[in-house]
């Protein structure tokens, strides 16, 4: 039988929340990230299409306006 593999990444098991996790926490809008979690691998990644032409569309505004 082989070894269980050590997952270094994984969160000890506690019973008290981490408070820098809690601190971070309430600054972030989880229904965002729900939304996105709901969406197929392919709608993700044309969102990241689009951002992307975005972003390349705000890079170009820039240099025309130096």
């Amino acid at each position: 039988m082989s070894e269980p593999v050590e997952r270094s990444w994984v969160e000890p098991e506690t019973s008290e929340p981490d408070p820098v996790v809690e601190a971070y926490k309430k600054d972030v809008d989880r229904t965002l990230l729900r939304a996105n979690l709901a969406r197929t691998v392919e709608e993700r990644l044309q969102n990241l299409a689009r951002l992307q032409r975005f972003g390349r569309a705000l890079r170009r505004a820039g240099r025309a306006l130096r």
